[in-house]
């Protein structure tokens, strides 16, 4: 509806965006760029005949993102990492954006980008499906500003468990486990700034095609993370949970399960740090954040975080363009551990209305007061959301993209400090540049293949039993 009105104007332009009331739990809708007038739409209008392909897949970042400096008139963030973290759910800190918090979402974000630079998507390659780099070297080679801050610890891989007919897919899949993404530690001295031995996890997002087939398994299925109490009210998206949960116990030399690796991985780490203050933080985009709610959930649920004598260690996701995950019994359980979930999405992403673009949170409530019997099956957002609103006519798949995010969302602090200033017109043409520099630089890496549109669409028809169409469509 959006491109539409768009393509009936010669010359669009900033357009009114008006938010229904009906917003998720914790809303909070961020404007790009900030201006005195009303939200407004971030478009690009293309006079060019020709552009490539809308690919629904995330992109590699060209460079690093550099986090802003904190202001010297707030705390530093040793005194305060615990509200940064969510403690009060991000009470006051959202709107407007605090610069502690905004640093900090921004350095997990590029963090998270790592993941891309890093995979080797070329299929030549002796680490094709894998990181190029080793772990001590991983951060400096992708760009991360102060690689010393931590130290990776571990490497996580993932396989996704699919039965398929469709033989490029099947015989990707056969390839067994891919590197998924990380575990990192804080160094000594970063401990001095953060204020505690900060832990680490980050998930890249969907690049591969079995891992597009996992997404649409939209089925909802019991998590049954804790063995001597399975919870069978808490259920999460069938593909997520296969692909975390699976391993190659039929193989030789098979990998352990994504669950076993990072579990194993968390619990050394804790123990190893048992004496001092500790965080442990989850990070990751599209796909990547429905792995990220899936460790914070069963980490606490295990208690892994659970300290005698001491308060428990803190568990936060921060989530990029994430997608849905599991139903209302699973909001409620994280919410009752204290899982704390810091969710940056874009109005405009499709990936974050779904699975349940029709039965969610929004739609098992009657009235505001009946509960609609099928309410326990209805797909639920967890935590607090931070919402951008950004679009570009000309290439659609930098709503999806984590390196727009960031960007817009730095232009937003900075927006927010000068609100009433006369320069609303330089705001707006600096994050258009943005957009348009996106989409120029989001291409497909040599020999890498994503699916497009017209895969998925050939996907969904040949998958029709692995699929619930009314979660999706």
């Amino acid at each position: 509806m959006a491109a539409k009105s768009l393509f009936q104007s010669p010359n669009p332009k900033h357009v009114p965006f008006l938010r229904s009331d009906q917003t998720l739990v914790h809303p909070h809708v961020v404007s790009l760029p900030n201006s005195k007038t009303t939200l407004k739409r971030l478009v690009v209008s293309s006079s060019s005949s020709s552009s490539s392909s809308a690919v629904l897949a995330p992109h590699v970042l060209t460079s690093p993102v550099a986090s802003p400096p904190i202001s010297r008139a707030q705390a530093p963030l040793a005194r305060v990492w615990r509200e940064i973290q969510g403690c009060n759910n991000w009470k006051d800190l959202i709107e407007p954006l605090n610069p502690l918090l905004q640093q900090e979402i921004t350095r997990y974000g590029n963090l998270v980008s790592t993941c891309y630079k890093a995979f080797d998507l070329n299929p030549n390659s002796k680490r094709y499906l894998n990181c190029k780099y080793g772990k001590q070297t991983l951060l400096q080679e992708t760009g991360i500003d102060q690689p010393e801050e931590y130290q990776v610890t571990k490497y996580i891989y993932a396989t996704p468990d699919i039965n398929i007919s469709i033989t490029p897919i099947q015989n990707e899949a056969n390839r067994g486990a891919r590197w998924v993404g990380y575990v990192a530690v804080a160094s000594d001295e970063a401990v001095k700034r953060l204020g505690r031995r900060d832990v680490v996890v980050t998930f890249r997002g969907t690049v591969t095609n079995p891992e597009w087939v996992t997404n649409f398994m939209s089925s909802l299925a019991p998590a049954r993370f804790d063995p001597h109490n399975t919870r069978p009210d808490v259920k999460v998206e069938s593909g997520f949970l296969s692909l975390y949960t699976s391993d190659e116990s039929e193989s030789k030399f098979g990998l352990e399960s994504c669950r076993q690796q990072l579990l194993s991985e968390i619990s050394r780490l804790v123990n190893k740090y048992k004496g001092e203050d500790m965080s442990i933080t989850l990070a990751g985009h599209s796909m990547g954040s429905s792995l990220a709610h899936l460790l914070a959930y069963d980490i606490a649920e295990l208690g892994l975080n659970r300290r005698m004598g001491k308060r428990d260690v803190p568990i936060t996701v921060f989530s990029f363009a994430g997608p849905r995950v599991g139903n209302l019994g699973f909001k409620k359980r994280c919410e009752e551990l204290g899982v704390k979930v810091l969710r940056v999405t874009n109005v405009n992403d499709p990936i974050t209305k779904l699975p349940g673009v029709l039965f969610n949170e929004n739609f098992r409530v009657l009235g505001g007061f009946y509960e609609l019997p099928w309410s326990c099956s209805c797909y639920a957002h967890v935590g607090v959301e931070l919402t951008l609103d950004f679009f570009d006519v000309q290439n659609i798949s930098c709503v999806h993209d984590l390196g727009t995010y960031i960007d817009l969302l730095n232009r937003r602090r900075i927006n927010s400090r000068s609100a009433d200033s006369d320069k609303d017109d330089d705001n707006d043409n600096f994050s258009l540049e943005i957009l348009k520099r996106k989409g120029e630089n989001m291409m497909f890496l040599k020999g890498q293949r994503m699916m497009h549109w017209t895969n998925v669409v050939d996907l969904l028809s040949s998958v029709s039993d692995h699929m619930l169409y009314c979660n999706i469509f």
